[in-house]
Parts: structure tokens; C-alpha cells; sequence
């Protein structure tokens, strides 16, 4: 499988993302803090990075949780995923917010969340009176779970 090649600019003292195993399909993303950060039950933070990327156009970038972050500690990301659009030149932040009833500290290099790369399909929207008719029609919500 070939790489994409992805334009990056790293402000942090920290590595390039990178995939923890051949399969991963996230690099891990790290906090790049000049002092730890304290989150309290339930408080949001935005923790920067220092990256900053340029995809090609037709790509997006998803930001995810981590599993193990979310099990162990109770952080998990919110927006999730989030998406950084292949014109965004901005510094990568990781929305986090502490689930757990205990406060949690996010230390400089903490492995805080994952990055996905994917392609991007635009549309064009084809206006019409009405839509083809399906077994679910308006189900949702759970619908397709009931007997």
C-alpha cells in the first residue's frame, strides 16, 4: 500500500504522529503544553499540539478519542469525529472533556487522541419532489432494532 504524502509543520519538542502498529489506521496525537493541564469533571479544554498540516484537497483529516484514554481515565474528545478540512492551515487542538468523576492531568507528550486520514466526496444536489421509497422509509432512531 502506498503513503499519501501530507505536508507537516511541527512546532511541539515532540515526534511526528505515528502509527503505533502496521494495521493502525490513527497516528497518535500528543499534547504539546508548557505546564500540565487539570481537567475537572465534566471541564472541556482545548489542548494544542503544535502541528499543523496541509492535506491534499479531496482528503480529511478525523480527529478521535483513544480507547484506552477513554476506559482508563474517562477523557474522551467531543465533536467527535472532528474534521479538519483539507484548507485549514491552523494549529491541530484536541477538543478533551474528563467524563470520570475525578480530576485528570494531561501532561506535555501525553498521547491524547488520533488522527485519520480519509477521502472526501463532494455532491451536487439534484433537487426533486420525491424520494424513492425503502423497507425502512422513516425509521430511525432505534427503528431498525425493534421487532
Amino acid at each position: 500500500m502506498s503513503a499519501l504524502p501530507v505536508s507537516i509543520v511541527n512546532r511541539s519538542s515532540h515526534p511526528l504522529p505515528a502509527y503505533a502498529t502496521e494495521g493502525s489506521s490513527g497516528l497518535d496525537l500528543r499534547a504539546f503544553l508548557p505546564e500540565p493541564i487539570t481537567l475537572a469533571p465534566l471541564q472541556r479544554v482545548l489542548v494544542p499540539t503544535g502541528l499543523f498540516i496541509e492535506l491534499p484537497i479531496g482528503y480529511e483529516a478525523q480527529v478521535r478519542p483513544r480507547s484506552g484514554l477513554a476506559l482508563k481515565q474517562g477523557i474522551t474528545c467531543l465533536n467527535t469525529p472532528g474534521t479538519i478540512d483539507a484548507d485549514y492551515r491552523g494549529e491541530i487542538k484536541i477538543l478533551l472533556i474528563n467524563l470520570s468523576t475525578e480530576n485528570c492531568v494531561i501532561q506535555d507528550g501525553d498521547r491524547i487522541a488520533q488522527l485519520v486520514i480519509q477521502t472526501v466526496t463532494q455532491v451536487t444536489w439534484v433537487l426533486v419532489d420525491t424520494l424513492n421509497e425503502t423497507s425502512r422509509a422513516e425509521g430511525g432512531f432505534g427503528h431498525t432494532g425493534k421487532q
